[in-house]
């Protein structure tokens, strides 16, 4: 018993240490070639992976899981912490329509997709395109990392892949419920679990937050003010924990959570004191989790299943880029007469649609349960993630600069 921990101990550590050894030569060359590090991190792993055959951790693993929860738990409260009250406020319209309707029209149209391409019934067809119906805020977020645009839009489109979250996984479930119990559908049951993750998962992230925050920045009251950086941390983890135990949306509490935190001089709360050590360990975590999540990523790909179903699978996602995603922005951005979205804004949100960690795992889950044609959705799942991350998350700033929506950042001469 004794020697199979400390062989799971060394696994893990030799496992963290080769990929985040990988991670920052790759972060060097991604660089060197200005592209996105995430795509840079995918692609390497599918090198490692299935083809050197250097890293063989199986996505069901307890290791990967839990390096998938604590990343995306970190990156997406880091997200949030990035966010203005100020401009959720202003767009708010466009945020609840991409986050519920938006979805919505994703899985209906790419579900039609799928049915005709696959030949497989439509309520298998739906659940094949819930699973990659939302945008994913652990691809998302590093990309803006890297390349700068304008802050409605970075908000907007950040916000929309923290929000949907919700509503894409619970279309999944109630999809997947259907499908294994003979095809029915309880709208009014959906509808329910849907306010209640959502909700429940915002007031969560409001209540943690706010008493952790009260205790690291008050002025009188913040005994805590010294542990900032830690609290941090555990602001983050222990939101995305809470929510999950009360079933509710874990990952949409923590990024309220990190909306809160980021905004804390709004509620008459200072962490001005600790701003440079609590953002320089924010981007070196944030760094590390999405070394960690996409390199793995990238070496679970399954080339066996992707050629088998490869030209469908291609269909399908094409259907996603470059159907349902302008559909989406056309019904759901361009109403929106209080922002008033310029065309070229709405050509970039059409573009930027990556998908990433939620979608694998939702495929990796229905994999395990071994419903049939379930390798499907996974052939779908990881074409989506290959063609969004390498090709729209590569070339983002691309867009963003003949768009005329970046934001070029000079350095101040002394």
């Amino acid at each position: 018993m004794e020697s199979s921990v400390t062989d799971s101990i060394h696994h893990f550590l030799i496992l963290v240490l080769f990929v985040i050894s990988v991670g920052m030569v790759s972060g060097k060359l991604a660089s060197k070639l200005k592209l996105p590090d995430v795509a840079v991190y995918i692609a390497v792993g599918m090198l490692l992976g299935p083809g050197l055959n250097l890293i063989h951790e199986s996505s069901g693993s307890l290791i990967n899981q839990l390096i998938l929860t604590v990343g995306s738990a970190l990156i997406l409260f880091d997200g949030g912490r990035n966010l203005r009250l100020s401009g959720l406020r202003k767009v708010w319209i466009t945020l609840s329509l991409l986050s519920v309707p938006g979805v919505l029209i994703s899985t209906l149209v790419v579900g039609a997709g799928v049915h005709f391409l696959f030949g497989v019934d439509w309520i298998f067809s739906f659940l094949a395109a819930a699973v990659i119906a939302s945008t994913d805020p652990a691809s998302i977020i590093p990309v803006f990392k890297q390349v700068k645009i304008k802050e409605q839009v970075r908000e907007t489109v950040e916000s929309e892949s923290a929000f949907n979250d919700a509503t894409g996984s619970i279309l999944t479930f109630a999809l997947l419920a259907a499908v294994v119990g003979g095809g029915s559908l309880d709208f009014g049951a959906m509808t329910g679990d849907f306010l209640k993750t959502a909700l429940g998962g915002i007031l969560t992230g409001i209540v943690i937050a706010g008493i952790l925050t009260f205790f690291a920045g008050h002025a009188r009251h913040g005994f805590l003010r010294d542990y900032a950086t830690i609290v941090m941390i555990v602001c983050a983890l222990s939101s995305y924990l809470i929510g999950d135990l009360l079933h509710v949306s874990g990952f949409m509490a923590t990024f309220v959570a990190g909306v809160i935190w980021g905004n804390a001089e709004t509620f008459g709360l200072s962490l001005k004191e600790n701003h440079l050590e609590i953002s320089s360990f924010a981007e070196n975590m944030t760094v590390m989790m999405r070394m960690l999540i996409f390199v793995l990523l990238g070496s679970q790909v399954n080339f066996g299943t992707l050629g088998q179903y490869f030209w469908q699978s291609l269909g399908a996602v094409l259907v996603l880029m470059f159907v349902a995603r302008p559909l989406t922005i056309l019904l759901c951005a361009w109403p929106d007469r209080k922002v008033k979205w310029t065309w070229r804004e709405l050509l970039f949100m059409c573009w930027v649609r990556e998908t990433g960690v939620i979608p694998a795992a939702l495929s990796g889950m229905i994999a395990g349960m071994g419903i049939a044609n379930a390798n499907i959705i996974t052939a779908i799942a990881f074409m989506a993630i290959m063609l969004t991350i390498v090709i729209q998350a590569s070339t983002t700033g691309w867009v963003a600069r003949k768009l005329g929506l970046e934001i070029k950042t000079v350095a101040a001469k002394r």
